[in-house]
């Protein structure tokens, strides 16, 4: 029996891997350079929120969900910002707490005397409706400007890039794994090791600098 020669359908077209022309993995933490550089362009440019929305996303080391859905009753109370905060993380339902340093406190407040509302209302707004919070992928347009106008490379950096800057720089001058995954609220140190990128050299380094 003759077989029959099956050729392609002209209709179909050739599946492309989702990652076609992307780069992706882990995104990388801001150096210190960097976040001054930043926060230097966004002054210069008197981007008062985007400065604000930069230093609270440093501080809180929250994800994007959580960050840009922050009400002003979160981080206000008797009209100042507090010096520290407690919000329940959308992904996991677990509390975290984090610090709001002087420097944030500034520039924050200076966003909030600018924006007014009340307790109740979101910190960052969308200015599409007054009841709805600036979205997560608006954020990330932002953080592309930001991060473009400092010299950087986009794609090489994602919102997640500001939730890592803090704690990859406490943790390559303490060494203390534990402070950190307490100030991401993994509840698995495993998730913390990974979301680091700890490695075994990392581990030497740090154990070559304690002298015995």
């Amino acid at each position: 029996m003759e077989k029959k020669t099956r050729f392609p359908s002209p209709t179909l077209k050739a599946s492309m891997p989702w990652n076609a022309g992307k780069m992706v993995g882990a995104k990388r933490a801001l150096k210190e350079k960097h976040v001054w550089a930043i926060r230097f362009w966004l002054g210069s440019e008197q981007r008062i929120r985007d400065r604000a929305l930069f230093d609270l996303a440093l501080d809180s080391k929250l994800r994007g969900c959580d960050l840009v859905s922050l009400h002003i009753g979160d981080i206000v109370t008797s009209g100042q910002v507090r010096h520290r905060a407690m919000v329940v993380q959308q992904k996991t339902r677990r509390p975290v707490q984090f610090e709001i340093t002087e420097t944030t406190r500034e520039s924050v407040r200076a966003w909030l005397e600018h924006r007014g509302g009340g307790l109740n209302e979101y910190v960052f707004p969308s200015r599409l409706s007054a009841k709805a919070h600036l979205s997560t992928r608006q954020y990330a347009r932002l953080l592309d400007q930001w991060v473009q106008a400092v010299g950087l490379i986009a794609g090489e950096y994602g919102t997640h890039s500001l939730r890592r800057t803090k704690v990859a720089m406490i943790y390559k001058r303490t060494g203390n794994i534990r402070a950190v995954q307490i100030l991401l609220g993994h509840s698995k140190l495993d998730s913390t090791v990974r979301y680091l990128g700890v490695d075994v050299e990392d581990a030497l380094a740090l154990s070559e600098a304690t002298d015995l």
